[in-house]
């Protein structure tokens, strides 16, 4: 009688199998926005209070969005709501009024939620690095407007010199072509340090720049650099 050994261990030659333990069941998180959340309780609040609170969702709703318009509407449900009051003590038709205030502020409040919460309007939530982009964009747009007005305002807010210490003004990331040293154009416009000191080089042998174009035609800077630095670079006049 033949006795086959089981080995306990991998014998030369053949593999372990170790089976992974199952994953542990997914437990479904409860969303952060419960029935009451992203303005529901506008409506409710109204309705439950018979209108004498008909102004708190418009009064929230300012807050959260600070417009003008919804400030402007905050204040209106507030006079609307002493004005009933007014027409309760006086008893001329007071009861009347209230169920039309409440009635409209129930509706209105329900169409203000997209204002407050723009997700429920169903299109896509912005993603913040995008919207940081764009905003640095525009701002690099109304420097280049202030740069054009007041170039001696210009140079006294440090615009497009990041190496200078003690800067305040935010220039949504320029760099000045006709001052800054090379490493500092080089980051900022994000093109190779050769190009860059090249750029310095010819500054210092034919003198300030007039404009970028000027830069790109004059320092023979690859071609499929010029976007990128004209995205970045201005010239301020010395």
């Amino acid at each position: 009688m033949t006795i086959t050994r089981v080995p306990t261990t991998a014998e030369p030659g053949e593999t372990m199998y170790q089976h992974a333990p199952p994953p542990p069941p997914v437990v479904p998180q409860r969303t952060q926005t419960s029935w009451l959340g992203r303005g529901r309780w506008y409506p409710i609040v109204v309705v439950l209070s018979a209108g004498i609170l008909s102004f708190v969702p418009f009064v929230h709703a300012a807050v959260r969005t600070r417009r003008p318009l919804m400030q402007l509407t905050a204040v209106l449900y507030t006079a609307a709501v002493v004005a009933m009051f007014l027409l309760i003590d006086t008893d001329r038709g007071g009861g009347g009024a209230i169920a039309a205030l409440m009635i409209i502020a129930a509706v209105h409040s329900v169409l203000i939620r997209p204002y407050v919460w723009p997700s429920l309007r169903g299109g896509p939530v912005a993603d913040p690095a995008v919207a940081a982009a764009l905003a640095a964009r525009k701002r690099r747009q109304e420097t280049r407007a202030l740069i054009a007005g007041d170039p001696q305002l210009a140079r006294e807010l440090r615009i497009g010199r990041p190496d200078l210490p003690g800067r305040q003004y935010d220039d949504g990331g320029l760099v000045d072509l006709n001052n800054a040293p090379g490493w500092v154009i080089a980051q900022v416009c994000d093109i190779d340090r050769a190009v860059a000191e090249h750029i310095v080089r010819v500054r210092m042998m034919s003198g300030p720049f007039t404009t970028v174009d000027d830069v790109l035609a004059l320092a023979d800077v690859p071609y499929p650099l010029w976007d990128r630095v004209r995205e970045r670079a201005v010239v301020i006049p010395i």
